[in-house]
C-alpha cells in the first residue's frame, strides 16, 4: 500500500485469515465510536484496518477516510494531515481544530488514523475534541499502544496462529507465489520447513513476508535452518536485531561500504564507549518478546542484503512519503552508492520486501524505516542524509517554480501536493542549517501550497523564513508575496494590502520585474475583492507597460493580465473583457498553463452570462471546472460551480441548477468560507436561485439543492460536468 490521505488505500497483496478479528471489528465499528487496534510493529494492524474499513464503508454516507500518521515526526502537521484526509482545505483564519470540528459536525463518516503510537497524546486530545462535536463520526486507530482517549475500545491484534490453523503457512505460500508464480511448497519437506519458519517467527506477518522474500537465495529447508540458527543464537546470547550489526551477521566488515566502524559490534566489550543504539534491541526490559522476534527477523533480512542495499536502506529513511527512482537517486547517491547502484540496490530491497513497489512508486514500511534510521545513526550519516534530502527537495521546489507555466504544470502541481510532508521536513532542516535555502524554498513553493489549500503552512513557513535572517532581492519579494496571497485567500484583506504595498516598494527598489508583476497581481486582486476594479485596472496596466521585456508566458505576467480581465468585467466593459480573456486563454493554452487559463474560462463564462448567452456560459464554466479539477483546486471549483448553476438556471433547468448549486455549497464548506468572489457575483447568485426556484418550485428546488449538498463531492462534480439539460 502506498501512503495515502483521503479514501482508503488499495490492497496490493492477498489478505489472509483474521476472520475472528474482522468479526470483532465489525461489531466494534457498529457499536463503538472509537476503536483502537493495538499490537507490535509488523503484526498486521494496518492491513486489518484497511480490510475492516472497506467492509464497513457502505454504512457511512459521507465515506471512509484514511490518514497515515507514520511520516509525521511530531504533532506539528497532525491537524493539517487529518483535515486533508477528510477533504477539508480550510481557507479561513480560524483555529484549525475549530474548522475541523465544524466541517465534521454534520458528517456521518469513518475516519482511520494509521500508526498513531508516536503521537498518542496529541491524537488523544484531537479525537476527544472531534468526537465530542461530531456525533456521526466513527474513528478507527492503529497504534502499538492505546491512546487513552475517553470511550476508547481496544482490540489487540495477535500474530497469525501457527499451531492448528493454516493462516501463517498460507501467508508464507502466498508471498512465495507473489515473488515467483512458479514457486510453491511442493518439494519433499518444504511444507514442514515452512511450518517451522512460521513457528520460529511466531506468526508475525511482516517477519513471515521478509522470510519468504529470502527464498530466491535459499531453498525453504535452507531458510528454515538459517532462521533456526539465528534464533538459537538470539536465545543463547540474549540478543536480537543487533545480530545484524556484527560482521558475519549482516554488517559489512571493517572498511566495507556502509560499515559502522567502531559502533559497538555485538558480543564486544564496549570499553567504556557506551552501548550501541541497536544493542537496546536485545534488552528484554525494553522490547517485549514479540518486538524482539520481529527485530531479529528484520536483522536477519538485513543480513541477506548486500552492503550497498543496506546502505540504501539506511539512506532512504529521511523520506516521509512515497518516492520514485529519481528521488531515491537524488536523496541517496554518494560514495559507493552511485546513481546506477542506487537503482540496482532499490530493486534488491524490493525483492527482499524491505521496500514496497506500486507502479513507479516506492514506499518503506514504518517498522523497517525505524530499523534503517537506527542503522543510519550508527553509520554517523544522519546529518549528511538530512542535508541530501533537503537539497533534493529544494531543487524540486526550484524546478516546480520554473515549470509553473510550462506543459508540465499539472504534474508539478500534483508533485508538490503529494510531497508536502517531505517539503515541510526539508524546510524544517533548512531553517536550522541553511537559512538562505529555506528562504528560497518557502518563496518558491508558497504559491503551490496556497493553491493546494495549505494556506496555514504557506503563511507560517514564509513568516518563519523572513524572521530567520536577512534576505534580499527576489527571495524577499517572493516571501512577502506568499504572505500576502495566503492572507488574501484567508479573507485577511488588510494584511494582503500591506504586503502588496511592501512587494511593490521592494520590487521597484530591486528593479525586479517578476516582483513588480507579482505585486500588481496581489494588490489588484485585493482591490477587486474590496470593490475597487478601476484602481486594479490602472495598476495592472501600468506594471504591464513597465515590464514589457518579460516574456508573454511568464507566470506573473499571465496573472497580471488576469487582473485586467477581472477589472474590465467588473466595470461592465464586456466587449474589451471578452477580447482580453480570449487572448489570455490562448496564451495559456499555447504554453500548457491551466491555473490562469481556468480563470480566463471563468471570466468568459461570467461575460457570456451577462450578455444573455447562457449556453456559452455553461460551456466555459465546464471548461473551467475541468481545469480546476485537474489541479485539485477546491476554491476554484466552488467558484465555477456557482457560475455553472447560474448558466443552467438561465436555461430553465431549475432542478439541475439547484443540484449544481448545492454541490457548489459543499465545495465552499470544504474551504471553510461562505461564498466568496468579487462583488459582482452576489447578484448573479441571487438571480440563479430565483430563476431555479421559479422553474421548479420551492419544494423541488430544496430537494435538488440538498441532494447536491449531500452528494460525494466527486460524484456531484461529475454530475455537474454532464452537458445534457434536465428540463
Amino acid at each position: 500500500m502506498m501512503t495515502k490521505v483521503g479514501y482508503l488505500p488499495d490492497e496490493t497483496s492477498s489478505f489472509v485469515g483474521r476472520r475472528a478479528e474482522l468479526a470483532r471489528l465489525h461489531t466494534a465499528l457498529t457499536t463503538r465510536r472509537m476503536t483502537t487496534l493495538i499490537g507490535p510493529g509488523g503484526v498486521g494492524k494496518t492491513r486489518l484496518a484497511v480490510r475492516a474499513a472497506r467492509a464497513a464503508a457502505d454504512r457511512y454516507p459521507d465515506g471512509a477516510w484514511w490518514a497515515d500518521l507514520s511520516p509525521l515526526p511530531d504533532d506539528g502537521l497532525l491537524l493539517p494531515t487529518v483535515s486533508d484526509a477528510v477533504g477539508l482545505a480550510d481557507h479561513t483564519l480560524r483555529m484549525p481544530v475549530e474548522a475541523l470540528c465544524e466541517w465534521l459536525g454534520d458528517k456521518h463518516l469513518l475516519l482511520v488514523l494509521d500508526s498513531a503510537e508516536h503521537l498518542r497524546g496529541p491524537c488523544s486530545h484531537l479525537l476527544a475534541e472531534i468526537l465530542t462535536t461530531s456525533r456521526g463520526l466513527t474513528v478507527l486507530v492503529t497504534s502499538r499502544q492505546p491512546l487513552g482517549t475517553r470511550g476508547e475500545y481496544v482490540v489487540e491484534v495477535p500474530p497469525l496462529p501457527v499451531d492448528g490453523a493454516p493462516d501463517a503457512l498460507q501467508l508464507f505460500a502466498d508471498r512465495l507465489r507473489a515473488a515467483d508464480p512458479r514457486a510453491g511448497l511442493d518439494a519433499p519437506g518444504d511444507e514442514a520447513a515452512a511450518v517451522e519458519i512460521c513457528r520460529r517467527l511466531e506468526g508475525i506477518p511482516l517477519a513471515i513476508e521478509l522470510a519468504a522474500a529470502g527464498i530466491g537465495r535459499h531453498s525453504v529447508a535452507q531458510l528454515a535452518a538459517r532462521i533456526g540458527t539465528r534464533f538459537d543464537a538470539r536465545g543463547a546470547h540474549g540478543r536480537s536485531g543487533v545480530l545484524a550489526l556484527t560482521p558475519g551477521f549482516g554488517a559489512p566488515g571493517p572498511g566495507a561500504p556502509g560499515a559502522p566502524g567502531e559502533a559497538g559490534a555485538a558480543g564486544d566489550d564496549d570499553g567504556g564507549r557506551g552501548t550501541a543504539r541497536l544493542d537496546l534491541l536485545a534488552d528484554a526490559t525494553v522490547w517485549p518478546r514479540r518486538h524482539r522476534t520481529l527485530r531479529t527477523a528484520i536483522g536477519w533480512s538485513h543480513e541477506l542484503c548486500t552492503p550497498l542495499e543496506r546502505l540504501l536502506w539506511a539512506r532512504l529513511t529521511p523520506l516521509r512519503t512515497d518516492f520514485d527512482e529519481e528521488v531515491a537517486r537524488e536523496v541517496c547517491a554518494g560514495g559507493p552508492l552511485t546513481p546506477d547502484e542506487v537503482d540496482r540496490a532499490l530493486q534488491g530491497l524490493v525483492a527482499q520486501c524491505v521496500v514496497q513497489r506500486d507502479g513507479d512508486r516506492y514506499r518503506m514500511l514504518d517498522t523497517l524505516r525505524e530499523y534503517g534510521r537506527m542503522w543510519l545513526t550508527e553509520l554517523g550519516e544522519a546529518r549528511a542524509a538530512a542535508d541530501r534530502h533537503a537539497r533534493s527537495f529544494l531543487d524540486l521546489a526550484r524546478r516546480a517554480h520554473d515549470g509553473w507555466t510550462g506543459p508540465e504544470q499539472v504534474s508539478w502541481y500534483h508533485k508538490v501536493s503529494d510531497t508536502h510532508l517531505d517539503l515541510c521536513a526539508a524546510l524544517e532542516h533548512l531553517l536550522v542549517h541553511d537559512v538562505g535555502g529555506a528562504q528560497e524554498m518557502a518563496g518558491r513553493v508558497g504559491f503551490f501550497w496556497a493553491c493546494c489549500g495549505h494556506l496555514s503552512e504557506a503563511r507560517s513557513y514564509a513568516q518563519r523564513a523572513l524572521d530567520a535572517g536577512p534576505v534580499e532581492g527576489p527571495h524577499r519579494t517572493r516571501l512577502q508575496w506568499v504572505l500576502g496571497v495566503a492572507a488574501l485567500l484567508q479573507g485577511d484583506f488588510a494584511t494582503a494590502e500591506k504586503y502588496g504595498a511592501l512587494c511593490t516598494a521592494v520590487a521597484l527598489f530591486d528593479r525586479d520585474d517578476e516582483g513588480m508583476l507579482g505585486a500588481a497581481y496581489l494588490s489588484g486582486l485585493t482591490q477587486l475583492m474590496t470593490g475597487e476594479p478601476a484602481a486594479a485596472l490602472e495598476a495592472a496596466g501600468r506594471v504591464l507597460r513597465m515590464t514589457e521585456s518579460v516574456p508573454v508566458d511568464s507566470a506573473h505576467r499571465l496573472r497580471c493580465h488576469l487582473i485586467t480581465v477581472f477589472a474590465l468585467t467588473a466595470l461592465g466593459r464586456l466587449t474589451e473583457s471578452e477580447a482580453a480573456a480570449t487572448a489570455l486563454r490562448r496564451a495559456c493554452e499555447r504554453g500548457g498553463e491551466y491555473w490562469t487559463r481556468s480563470y480566463a474560462d471563468y471570466q468568459l463564462a461570467l461575460i457570456a452570462l451577462f450578455q444573455g448567452r447562457p449556453a456559452a456560459s455553461a460551456a466555459h464554466a465546464r471548461s473551467m471546472l475541468a481545469g480546476k479539477h485537474r489541479l485539485r483546486d477546491s476554491f476554484g471549483i466552488a467558484l465555477g460551480l456557482d457560475i455553472l448553476a447560474a448558466a443552467i438556471a438561465a436555461q430553465g433547468a431549475g432542478a439541475q441548477a439547484a443540484r449544481v448549486y448545492g454541490t457548489g455549497h459543499a465545495y465552499w464548506r470544504m474551504v471553510g468560507h461562505p461564498q466568496r468572489g468579487t462583488p459582482e457575483l452576489g447578484p448573479v447568485r441571487e438571480r440563479c436561485e430565483l430563476q431555479a426556484r421559479a422553474a421548479v418550485g420551492d419544494e423541488a428546488y430544496q430537494r435538488a439543492f440538498e441532494r447536491g449538498q449531500s452528494d460525494n463531492a466527486e460524484v456531484g462534480l461529475a454530475a455537474a460536468l454532464r452537458t445534457e439539460l434536465q428540463l
